[in-house]
């Protein structure tokens, strides 16, 4: 039987000073997550809309869910009225509907732009360029629902921690492109949500300032 308090203890005890962590509850039971809750944790990390909405229905409402898989367009609806953080946006087109099904709820909802760096065909995310785009284009600027917050990434799943660590470089140094040219005097963007189970303690020294961890508290998951 996974010890979920004392993995948790390990994991949050393991990081550096302002980085957050994310414990990822995708397929684990509310009872887990439960678990991590009498424990401390506030912020857990799902990817399947119809699954995160019977959790955030049934467990405490103080809880900061973040939506951190692929999210199709015609699932924001669902989720707008309590997400707190969607952080996967690849598309102007999510971005754009994530401002419509806020504004209808009545609220901002934070965001990140998620990147594609690994050399892994099944990641989705945008490019360097494609994200470069995005934002030269200014449309965002019109959406007065959603916050940019800053970037996501998942680095390839070696065992290669140069590799890892490269990657994780790229999207930092991406960041600092970006604040300073689009976000200079905006506080909002301040995020860099990079490191999962296997790389977090590379991601804590690449600048990251989220980690999105599940296996190594939670056990493997249960389908």
């Amino acid at each position: 039987m996974t010890d979920i308090r004392k993995n948790l203890r390990h994991v949050a005890g393991s990081l550096p000073p302002g980085v957050r962590l994310v414990a990822v509850s995708k397929y684990h039971p509310q009872e887990s997550i439960m678990e991590a809750y009498e424990e401390g944790q506030r912020v857990f990390g799902e990817s399947h809309e119809q699954e995160l909405s019977k959790k955030a229905a049934a467990l405490p409402g103080d809880i900061e869910w973040h939506f951190i898989g692929h999210l199709q367009t015609n699932k924001v609806r669902f989720i707008a009225p309590y997400i707190s953080m969607i952080e996967a946006v690849d598309s102007m087109r999510l971005l754009k509907e994530i401002n419509k099904q806020a504004a209808r709820c009545g609220r901002v909802i934070k965001v990140l732009l998620e990147l594609h760096i690994a050399e892994e065909e099944t990641k989705y995310g945008l490019t360097l360029d494609e994200c470069r785009k995005l934002l030269d284009d200014g449309e965002w600027r019109m959406l007065t629902h959603v916050q940019i917050c800053g970037l996501m990434m998942m680095a390839s799943y070696v065992d290669d921690q140069e590799q890892i660590r490269r990657e994780m470089m790229v999207a930092a140094d991406f960041f600092d492109e970006l604040k300073s040219r689009y976000f200079a005097d905006d506080s909002a963007f301040c995020e860099r949500s990079w490191g999962m189970s296997h790389d977090y303690p590379i991601a804590c020294e690449c600048r990251s300032t989220m980690v999105r961890v599940g296996t190594s508290i939670f056990g493997e998951r249960v389908y």
